[in-house]
C-alpha cells in the first residue's frame, strides 16, 4: 500500500444506524484527542514504511500500476494521474516568514528586558514631565539608549543568520531535474516534478534515481545508496528479488540516490512524500527542537534579574512612602531600582562575542547557522561521529599483501617512499597481473598528470583501490589488458563470491590463462597448489594453516581481505574458442593459489589530533557506524578512539584467555556495542554502557555488503 502525498489511508466512515445526540468534546479531550491522532499518524507512517512491490512478480506489477512494461504509460494516464497524487516533490519543511525571523531577534529572550527597561525608562520620564516643571531628560536618553542597542543588536544577528540561510539555501540541489521516460512507447526527457507512479523510467550511469523505482531490466547497473542508508559502496542493482527488506533487495531504486554505472529500467512504484526518501523525512520533521544552552542560561538568567530588580524595587517604593514621600517620587524611584539592575550591555557583548567566532569558524569552512549554535558547540560533552567519509577518506585502500606465506605491508601514498614488500619475488607479477586484469575498474580519461592516487575512477570501491595500487606498484594497467585481452568473465556475486575471467596469454597468442579473485576461503576452495617464490606445490595442511593464519590476522586489523588464483587453460582451448561462462565448457578446478590482498578506507590524516584535543577537552567521543565489529575497532583504535591502554572485554578476555561471559564489564574502559544488541538496550541499561565505558563505538545493524568485493 503506498502513501500518497506522505499521508496514511483514510478509513471510510461507518454510518451509524441509530443517531445518537453529540456530545461536544471538551477543550482537554480535543487536545488529548489531537495527541493521539498524531501517535497514530505517526505509528501509521512507520508501518506503511514496509513496501511489498519488490516482491511482486512483473506480470503483478503491471497489472497493479496498469501500466505496460515496453511502451509505459500514456501521455493522457500521466496527466490524470499527476492531478490525482501531485507533482514529485518533497514537501518542503514549514518556513518561518523573514519578518517573524526579524522580530524574534528583536523581541526575543534578553531583548525584551530590556524593551521593559526602556518602556519604564519612558514612562518614568513622563511621569515627571507631568509632575514637575523642569524635568531632567536623563531617563529619556537612558530609554532611546536601551531601544537602540536592542535594535542594533537585533539587525545585527537578523543579517548574520539571514547570510548562512541563504547560503544554505544555496547547497539544496538533491533533486534530479530531468528524467528519462518512456510513454506511448517513445522515449523523452521530463522535468522530475512530472514523473508519476506507473512511469516507465530509464536510468543510466551519472543519473539522479527521480523516484523510488521497482526494476525490470538491468545491465551493469550499480548504485550509491550513501545518501539514503550510509552505505558507501556502490550497490548492484538487478530485477530480481534477493531480501525481504526493500532496502536491502536488488530490485529496487531510491528516490535521490545516485546510478553511479550501467543502465536500469524500471517502474516507478512511488514519487514525492510517498518515496523511501519522503517517508523518513516526514518522520524526522516530527522531533521536536529543544533550546540551545545559551538559551536557557538567558532565560533563567532573566528571571533572576527580573525578581530581583522587582523584589528591590518594591522594596525601596515601600520605604520611600513610609518615609513620606509622595506617590510620584515613590513610583520614580521604583522605576530607576528596576532600570538599574537590567544589564544593558550584556546583549550587545554577547551578540558581539557569538557573531565574532561564527565569522572566524567561516574562515575554517565551518557555517554558523544560527548564533546560538556557537555556544552549544562550546557546552558540547559528547560527540557521536559516522565513519564512513567522516573519520575516514571514504576510499578503499590496499593496506597489507600477503604471498610467499609472508605478510606485507603496502604503501600507498603518493610519494611511495617505502617499498616495504618483496618485488624480487617471481610470485608477486603473477599476484598483480591478477589484480590488474580480473578487475572492471577503470581510469576516467584525461588524467594522466594528475597524482595516481588522486585519479577519479569508474567502478567498485575495492577494485579501484586494487587499479591504483597495481597502476603504482607494478605497471600500467591499460598497457597490460591491451596485452592480454579479455575473452570471457562472470562478475562477481553474492552466490558465488568469486570474480573470474578468461584472458589471452602474454607470451603466447594461441593459450589462455583463467584468473580469479574473491572471498579468500572460496577462493581457495577451487585450488589444489600454492605459488612460492614463482614455483608451484601441492597445497597441503601447512600452507592451509599459514593462510588460515595470514586471513584470520589481516581480518582482525579491519581490513577487507580478497583471495587471487590462476589456472593456465589446456592447448585445446585455443584463441577464438567460445566461452560459454552459463553452461560453464571450461575447467574452473585445480587452480594455483596465489596471495592475499587486504584493502581499508584509511582514516583521515587529521582525526587523531582532532580526537586527542576534544578528549583533552572533555568531550566523549563516540564511533557510529554500520561496518563489522572487527572493522570498527581497528579504526576506533587507528584515529584513537579506543586510545592505547584501554581494552574491551574481548580483548581482556583474549589476554586472560578465558571466556568473554567471565569479564568484569567494569574493568573493560572500551566497548563495542553491536547493533542488534543496542536495539534491545533500554534507558538504563544504556546509561550504564555510557557511564562506565569512556571509549565507545555503536554499531548499526549492518547492511548487506554482498554487492561488493
Amino acid at each position: 500500500m503506498a502513501l500518497e502525498g506522505g499521508k496514511g489511508p483514510v478509513a471510510p466512515q461507518e454510518q451509524n444506524p441509530s443517531p445518537t445526540p453529540k456530545m461536544e468534546p471538551s477543550k482537554g479531550e480535543r487536545k488529548m484527542s489531537k495527541k493521539k491522532q498524531k501517535k497514530i499518524d505517526l505509528e501509521e507512517l512507520k508501518k506503511e514504511l514496509v513496501m511489498n512491490d519488490h516482491k511482486l512478480t512483473l506480470e503483478q506489477l503491471s497489472a497493479k500500476y496498469s501500466v505496460d512494461l515496453t511502451k509505459g504509460l500514456s501521455s493522457k494516464e500521466a496527466q490524470q494521474i499527476l492531478i490525482r497524487n501531485g507533482p514529485n516533490t518533497l514537501t518542503p519543511p514549514p518556513t518561518t516568514p523573514e519578518w517573524v525571523k526579524f522580530c524574534k531577534q528583536l523581541f526575543g529572550g534578553f531583548s525584551i528586558l530590556l524593551w521593559i527597561g526602556a518602556i519604564l525608562c519612558f514612562l518614568a520620564y513622563g511621569i515627571q514631565i507631568y509632575s514637575r516643571e523642569h524635568a531632567t531628560k536623563d531617563n529619556l536618553y537612558l530609554g532611546i539608549v536601551l531601544a537602540v542597542v536592542v535594535i542594533v543588536t537585533g539587525c545585527f544577528s537578523y543579517l548574520q543568520e539571514a547570510k548562512s540561510s541563504r547560503i544554505m539555501e544555496s547547497f539544496k540541489n538533491l533533486v534530479p531535474q530531468q528524467a528519462l521516460v518512456i510513454r506511448d512507447g517513445e522515449k523523452m526527457q521530463i522535468n522530475v516534478e512530472n514523473v508519476v507512479v506507473g512511469d516507465l523510467v530509464e536510468v543510466k550511469g551519472g543519473d539522479r534515481i527521480p523516484a523510488d523505482i521497482r526494476l525490470i531490466s538491468a545491465h551493469g547497473c550499480k548504485v550509491d545508496n550513501s545518501s539514503l542508508t550510509g552505505e558507501s559502496n556502490p550497490q548492484t542493482r538487478s530485477p530480481d528479488f534477493t531480501h525481504e527488506n526493500p532496502l536491502e533487495t536488488r530490485n529496487m531504486c531510491f528516490f535521490s540516490t545516485n546510478c553511479v554505472e550501467g543502465t536500469a529500467r524500471g517502474i516507478v512504484v512511488s514519487t514525492g512524500d510517498s518515496t523511501m526518501m519522503g517517508r523518513i523525512a516526514t518522520l524526522t520533521s516530527s522531533l521536536g527542537v529543544g533550546k540551545t544552552p545559551i538559551a536557557i542560561e538567558i532565560e533563567h538568567f532573566i528571571h533572576m534579574i527580573t525578581s530581583l530588580a522587582v523584589f528591590l524595587g518594591v522594596i525601596f517604593f515601600a520605604l520611600s512612602i513610609i518615609l513620606g514621600y509622595g506617590w510620584l517620587e515613590a513610583v520614580i524611584f521604583l522605576i530607576g531600582i528596576i532600570v538599574a539592575n537590567v544589564p544593558e550591555g550584556l546583549l550587545a557583548t554577547v551578540t558581539v562575542c557569538l557573531t565574532l567566532t561564527a565569522q572566524r569558524m567561516a574562515k575554517k569552512n565551518c557555517l554558523v547557522k544560527n548564533l546560538e549554535a556557537v555556544e552549544t558547540l562550546g557546552s558540547t560533552s559528547t560527540i557521536c561521529s559516522d565513519k564512513t567519509g567522516t573519520l575516514t577518506q571514504n576510499r578503499m585502500t590496499v593496506a597489507h599483501l600477503w604471498f610467499d606465506k609472508t605478510t606485507y605491508e603496502a604503501d600507498t601514498s603518493e610519494e611511495r617512499l617505502a617499498h616495504t614488500f618483496d618485488k624480487s619475488s617471481d610470485t608477486w607479477p603473477t599476484l598483480a597481473r591478477i589484480a590488474g586484469l580480473c578487475n572492471r575498474a577503470d581510469f576516467n580519461a584525461n588524467q594522466e598528470n594528475i597524482p595516481i592516487a588522486k585519479r577519479t575512477t569508474a567502478g567498485d570501491a575495492s577494485e579501484s583501490a586494487l587499479l591504483k595500487f597495481i597502476e603504482q606498484s607494478y605497471s600500467p594497467v591499460k598497457e597490460m589488458r591491451e596485452k592480454s585481452p579479455k575473452v570471457a568473465e562472470i562478475p562477481f556475486n553474492s552466490t558465488n563470491k568469486y570474480q573470474m575471467s578468461i584472458h589471452l596469454r602474454e607470451d603466447s597468442s594461441q593459450a589462455h590463462v583463467l584468473l580469479m579473485k574473491g572471498a579468500p576461503e572460496r577462493i581457495l576452495e577451487f585450488c589444489s597448489s600454492y605459488l612460492l617464490y614463482g614455483q608451484e606445490h601441492p597445497l597441503d595442511s601447512d600452507m592451509k594453516e599459514a593462510f588460515q593464519s595470514a586471513y584470520m590476522e589481516l581480518g582482525g586489523l579491519g581490513e577487507r581481505v580478497l583471495g587471487f588464483c590462476y589456472l593456465n587453460l589446456p592447448n585445446t582451448f585455443s584463441k577464438g574458442f567460445k566461452f560459454n561462462t552459463d553452461e560453464i565448457n571450461f575447467p574452473m578446478a585445480n587452480l594455483c593459489f596465489v596471495g592475499l590482498i587486504a584493502m581499508i578506507d584509511p582514516p583521515r590524516a587529521a582525526v587523531p589530533d582532532a580526537v586527542s584535543k576534544c578528549r583533552s577537552a572533555g568531550i566523549k567521543v563516540i564511533m557510529v557506524t554500520g561496518d563489522h565489529p572487527i572493522t570498527a575497532k581497528a579504526i576506533a583504535k587507528g584515529v584513537g578512539i579506543i586510545s592505547e591502554g584501554n581494552e574491551t572485554e574481548e580483548d581482556i578476555a583474549a589476554r586472560l584467555k578465558i571466556p568473554v561471559s567471565q569479564v568484569n564489564s567494569r574493568d573493560a574502559k572500551a566497548i563495542v556495542v553491536h547493533g542488534s544488541k543496542l536495539k534491545d538496550l533500554n534507558s538504563e541499561q544504556l546509561d550504564n554502557i555510557l557511564q562506565n565505558h569512556s571509549r565507545l563505538c555503536l554499531l548499526g545493524p549492518p547492511l548487506s555488503r554482498s554487492s561488493s568485493l
